[in-house]
């Protein structure tokens, strides 16, 4: 692969729905531009970009993948990530190394859910887009229509700079309305426009024109005192427009069978912005001041590591965009937020799987680096006598959970590093321990996303878990008062065993905690065996009372008791605290506790009303509706042990329309109704 120029370089992340082509779409340039000489296919698991066997057995991309073509002496690193929810932390990856949103949408389907993630994800980085319908070939599919649907969900900065030729048999190409030509098969040879596509060709050019000569005064001058407007003219304001994200270009085609695609990427490698083109971007410099960042190859070396992929064979692998300056290889790089020296050994390009190698890579383009030592997702390498810290990449936050077990004690052994690989690789799992349960949690976007993530540590690193719905850390509290005096006592040969206890106990206000107070006068407990009565009182808190669950908020006053001058030890009397806890609990009154959830819902105005009926089902109390244009964002709260599963219950309600976050609030009371059938199920699981 040639060395290019900053310029003659164009970065598109390729987004889109599901099952929209984004993969067949990247295999086809591949194929047209000649970088391989037979196409894949998705379902045959054997495209460039779905190479992880993960991807093969599912036929779905899961990994976005980098896949740089050569087409018009432009290089087009288009970067082929997931349309599937759960692993929109790779699309935040792919998004922020890219200069341009190419989204990808079904010419039979049009706009879907993934269409609008899409989107959003593009307006989050203020991206530039452009719009390919695909799938042309496909029964029922209508380009006039999908690109209605188009400028009515998005506006009417969406317009068609292609005119299909055809529809599913029958698709044969494209009219490129600027040029006003026809393109048949993959693309490369102009042709007249059919006779019968003359008419409509003519009057969407038109609106393609005028759309165009909006954004530029000079030309708005021209186009309305009639004179004509030279392609080159329009083409240029077009380019300008496109960056300025005020026109949204739309092109047709179908990957699979590689028809237009030729004419796809000239759309890309006329239209789309180069990296010299955007705004640049915006870095922290030592002192903490802002710095304005070109994509100039001379200026200071800025690197984001937008991505991390661990391999148990090559090791860590770390893919790069250079925002500013040349990354040369055999070289140090200072990566400020780790406050360390890194050594860049060999660069390449990767594409797919595959390794190009190169010495440099250049202000604008994307590469890889392997076996960095601390560098993570989202870190900025430079130069140590210039640092400088670009801004980090948000991952999406966890909204599911399962906990994880070992399914041997080889297992045991390294799961551990292997969890904590998975996390450097995809910063959208998180893993804690649960200090209430003992359980190891590990949480992603979705089911999906945590299965796919337990098969990895498998494949990689050896290691098999078992994957289950987490235990809900519900605790215990009462709500009377006790008194109790308990008498441990116990002979055997030799010394005995000797302690009386008297404690009272009662309730503290929900979150308190626990107080341990002493009120004995005379000596009747020596003072060197209060701490052991505390010790074994608290002890018998960790343990619980009803089912194994842990007593909180209460408070204990230790008031009499006797020591025997030869019997009595500390052990002797720490045994008595635990009786003494134990029994006075039964006495006053405990009731289980549960963990409360807050959560915010963010939800279209249509699926409102099944979303609300939804919580009231699983105890759910509403606390405030707040309307944001066409969504709403329900507040509420309910309680865990009915919301575990709440990220696959509403992507099925809202057919994935909707998303929420959801945060620990307190504990509550569990219904009287309830409370002992969760104590038998837990004694159950227990015994």
């Amino acid at each position: 692969m040639k060395e290019y120029q900053t310029d003659q370089i164009r970065n598109l992340v390729v987004l889109g729905h599901g099952g929209t082509g984004k993969s067949s779409f990247t295999e086809a340039a591949l194929f047209a531009t000649g970088a391989i000489t037979r196409m894949g296919k998705v379902d045959d698991g054997n495209t460039t970009s779905d190479y992880d066997p993960d991807e093969v057995k599912r036929q779905i991309s899961i990994s976005l993948s980098l896949i740089p073509c050569e087409w018009n002496d432009t290089k087009i690193n288009l970067i082929d990530t997931p349309g599937y929810a759960d692993f929109q932390g790779e699309v935040r990856e792919g998004v922020r190394a890219a200069d341009c949103a190419l989204i990808v949408i079904d010419a039979v389907h049009g706009v879907e859910v993934g269409t609008d993630l899409a989107w959003g994800s593009a307006d989050d980085e203020s991206l530039p887009r452009m719009v390919l319908v695909n799938r042309m070939d496909r029964e029922n599919a209508d380009y006039g229509a999908a690109v209605e649907q188009l400028r009515e969900h998005f506006g009417k900065q969406c317009v068609p700079l292609h005119l299909a030729i055809g529809a599913q048999d029958d698709f044969q190409g494209v009219v490129d309305l600027l040029e006003m030509k026809a393109y048949l098969g993959d693309g490369k040879e102009a042709s007249d426009i059919p006779d019968a596509l003359a008419s409509e060709a003519q009057t969407l050019r038109e609106q393609l024109i005028e759309a165009i000569a909006e954004t530029d005064d000079a030309l708005l001058a021209k186009y309305l005192e009639g004179e004509e407007l030279a392609t080159e003219e329009i083409a240029s304001a077009l380019r300008a427009a496109v960056r300025a994200n005020s026109v949204v270009p739309i092109i047709a085609g179908a990957a699979t069978q590689s028809t237009s695609i030729c004419r796809a990427l000239d759309a890309i490698a006329r239209y789309a912005p180069a990296p010299n083109d955007a705004g640049g971007a915006t870095a922290t410099d030592g002192s903490g001041a802002d710095v304005s960042l070109k994509a100039d190859p001379a200026g200071p070396l800025a690197v984001l590591a937008f991505k991390t992929s661990a391999d148990p064979y090559v090791g860590k692998l770390t893919y790069l965009r250079v925002v500013s300056g040349t990354l040369q290889g055999d070289s140090h790089v200072w990566n400020p937020k780790r406050s360390t020296d890194e050594r860049i050994a060999q660069l390449f390009y990767l594409q797919g799987k595959d390794q190009i190698q190169t010495t440099s890579i250049t202000a604008g383009d994307i590469g890889a680096v392997a076996k960095l030592a601390e560098t993570t997702t989202g870190d900025t390498l430079c130069d140590k006598g210039t640092p400088l810290q670009l801004p980090e990449i948000a991952a999406p936050v966890p909204s599911y959970s399962l906990a994880v077990y070992p399914k041997t004690k080889a297992d045991l052994d390294k799961m551990g590093a292997a969890l904590s690989r998975t996390t450097e690789e995809d910063q959208s799992i998180l893993v804690r321990r649960d200090v209430d349960t003992n359980e190891t949690i590990i949480s992603g976007l979705g089911e999906s996303h945590i299965e796919v993530t337990a098969e990895r540590m498998k494949r990689k690193f050896g290691v098999e878990v078992d994957l289950v719905t987490p235990k809900v850390p519900y605790k215990v509290t009462v709500t009377g008062s006790a008194k109790v005096d308990v008498t441990h006592k116990k002979q055997s040969g030799g010394h005995g065993q000797y302690a009386r206890v008297a404690i009272d106990v009662e309730p503290r206000g929900r979150g308190a905690g626990f107080e341990f107070t002493s009120s004995v006068v005379g000596g009747s407990v020596p003072k060197q065996y209060i701490p052991a009565v505390e010790k074994g009182v608290m002890e018998a808190m960790q343990e619980g009372v009803l089912g194994s669950y842990p007593l909180v908020d209460v408070r204990v006053n230790l008031y009499d008791g006797k020591e025997h001058p030869v019997d009595s030890s500390e052990m002797a009397f720490k045994i008595a605290g635990s009786m003494a806890l134990k029994q006075s609990v039964h006495d006053a009154h405990p009731v289980l506790l549960e963990p409360i959830m807050t959560l915010h819902v963010t939800v279209p105005e249509s699926h409102t009303g099944d979303v609300l009926s939804d919580l009231n089902s699983k105890r759910g109390k509403v606390q405030g509706m707040t309307p944001q244009g066409a969504l709403t964002v329900i507040e509420a709260q309910a309680p865990l042990a009915e919301v575990q599963r709440y990220a696959t219950d509403l992507r099925s309600i809202t057919q994935g329309r909707a998303h929420y976050t959801m945060e620990m609030s307190h504990y509550e009371e569990v219904p009287a109704h309830l409370s002992q059938k969760v104590i038998d199920s837990e004694q159950a699981d227990s015994g």
